[in-house]
């Protein structure tokens, strides 16, 4: 499988919503909606535990993707991810980094290489 990393620097193909989808796995599905419920203290139903990528144009997304100021401002400015963004790291990522910081590594990654 072809590594997907998204605007954020989350890496989509690690993504166990991504996971769950491409392996049509409701279980799955049932259980990372339960853990980020809990863990994110949001009202998360396994169907909207479903994504293709948020790089997919026309795939299907995960609920909180489909409204992400990020990967929005990210197609916006036609950039592969916020690495490439002349206006790196804007405060909307850095908040976002405070929650995943993993997601910020793999974008500095990026801009190193």
């Amino acid at each position: 499988m072809e590594t997907m990393i998204a605007y954020c620097g989350i890496i989509c193909t690690k993504c166990p919503v991504y996971l769950a989808t491409q392996a049509d796995d409701d279980k799955a599905r049932e259980d990372v909606a339960q853990r980020w419920s809990t863990q994110y203290g949001l009202h998360i139903k396994p169907q909207d535990a479903t994504c293709d990528g948020c790089l997919k144009m026309n795939g299907r997304l995960f609920s909180h993707c489909r409204v992400c100021g990020i990967r929005t401002c990210g197609m916006e400015k036609k950039v592969s991810t916020c690495a490439a963004c002349a206006d790196y790291a804007c405060a909307q990522l850095k908040a976002f980094h405070s929650v995943a910081p993993h997601a910020g590594r793999m974008l500095e990654k990026l801009r190193a290489e």
